[in-house]
């Protein structure tokens, strides 16, 4: 088959060079049973290149598989790969096979494998090394013959030398590497990618084809694309669908490209500290209560005020701290933040004509024992990257700085919806 052929065969759009030599060496690859290693960004297309290098093999006939390794709980993972024995662990009511042994003389596709426990990637080698795993809970070695396909939007190397990745498990997994560009560097794809998208939804929902003026056309091309092919597949379809307009202008399209219009600086992007034994949760608490010390630090320093003045609000006070009045305590009235201060007079705190140290102190406490709740923080920002990303749990993940697993775990263990 030709690489033509084959775009047709999987429905590939593009004429990148790069998008071809991906093709071309996966073409090369399929008929070995050589394991392969996929890299690039989310949303590149790394799910449909297993299933090339699998119709194009000997093993076209056998099963083939595909494993979300960052969307299995890290309990469970051993025992959906490897299978397990009845009565292993609580709620093992019979024995089940795992996916290595049901995709014997066939292909199995570990997409996200970095996210896969280090405890499991001593597994994987095994199975890799010798085609032998044994089921949780078992002391039977059993053998498999399975061609592995992998799948990675993380830098390996560097993953390894954070202790986060086996390095012998990834020399054989990256027998053969397959780099798959990122949209940005297929910009004389994005608009044929688009009118492909645009025709298959006029087609689905029965309605005109959308088109882009000019000047939309040239923020098509120039945009970030930081979902790659899905987000443009996404942001097609919701024009697609919501505007009533066949005709996009450059102010309609700059509504649906998040990049366009969302202050970064709103949503804090979580650093890891890799001297930790789990940096993405360490680092995310450690950011809240950063966030929570400089609130705190305000509230001391308007007492410290407070204090020197007698326990009262005066026009001086309320001038210096203004921003803060309104930050921290909901009743200041909204003239505080507009104050002419002709004197040193004082000013009324709510409604009351004066309040003493004691009054704020009281209101004080109500307020820190409300920032003091790191769960609360922790869920208000967890709810904003998924209202954010419009319940995309993937890219609200890489948002905030931790895994899809741990952010998978967190939403069930506040059971936050939507």
């Amino acid at each position: 088959m030709t690489i033509q052929e084959i775009k047709q065969r999987f429905s590939i759009m593009g004429t990148s060079p790069l998008l071809d030599r991906a093709i071309d060496i996966a073409m090369q690859v399929a008929p070995t049973d050589l394991s392969v290693l996929i890299s690039g960004e989310s949303g590149t297309g790394k799910e449909v290149f297993p299933q090339i290098i699998h119709h194009l093999s000997s093993r076209k006939h056998g099963p083939y598989i595909a494993v979300n390794c960052g969307a299995i709980p890290e309990g469970t993972i051993d025992s959906e790969l490897f299978g397990h024995e009845k009565g292993s662990f609580t709620g093992a009511s019979e024995a089940r096979k795992g996916y290595f042994e049901v995709a014997d003389g066939g292909t199995i596709f570990l997409d996200e494998v970095a996210e896969m426990p280090m405890a499991t990637q001593a597994r994987l080698l095994r199975v890799l090394e010798s085609g032998e795993f044994i089921r949780v809970g078992s002391s039977k070695v059993q053998k498999t013959v399975v061609r592995v396909v992998a799948a990675t939007n993380v830098n390996i190397p560097e993953a390894i030398s954070r202790g986060r990745f086996r390095e012998d498990l990834y020399y054989r997994l990256n027998t053969v590497p397959i780099a798959l560009p990122p949209l940005r560097e297929r910009r004389g794809d994005i608009h044929l990618l688009f009118r492909k998208f645009a025709a298959d939804f006029a087609s689905k929902y029965r309605m005109p084809v959308i088109k882009l003026l000019p000047e939309a056309e040239h923020i098509l091309l120039n945009a970030a694309w930081q979902g790659n092919v899905r987000q443009l597949k996404n942001v097609t379809e919701q024009i697609s669908i919501i505007e009533k307009s066949r005709e996009i202008d450059a102010e309609t399209l700059r509504r649906y490209l998040p990049e366009l219009n969302t202050n970064s600086s709103s949503m804090p992007i979580l650093a890891r500290n890799e001297n930790t034994t789990d940096p993405t949760e360490r680092e995310f608490f450690y950011q809240l209560m950063q966030q929570m010390r400089r609130e705190l630090d305000e509230v001391k320093a308007l007492t410290m005020q407070l204090m020197q003045s007698g326990g009262r609000l005066t026009s001086d006070v309320l001038q210096q701290n203004a921003p803060v009045l309104q930050k921290h305590f909901s009743e200041v009235p909204a003239t505080v933040g507009n104050i002419n201060a002709t004197g040193n007079t004082e000013h009324p705190f709510i409604i009351q004509p004066s309040h003493t140290l004691d009054d704020v102190h009281a209101h004080h406490e109500v307020v820190v024992e409300d920032s003091l709740s790191l769960m609360d923080k922790e869920i208000e920002l967890i709810k904003k990257a998924l209202d954010k990303h419009r319940g995309k749990r993937k890219n609200a993940a890489k948002e905030l700085g931790i895994s899809e697993r741990t952010l998978y775990r967190k939403i069930n263990e506040y059971d936050i919806k939507g």
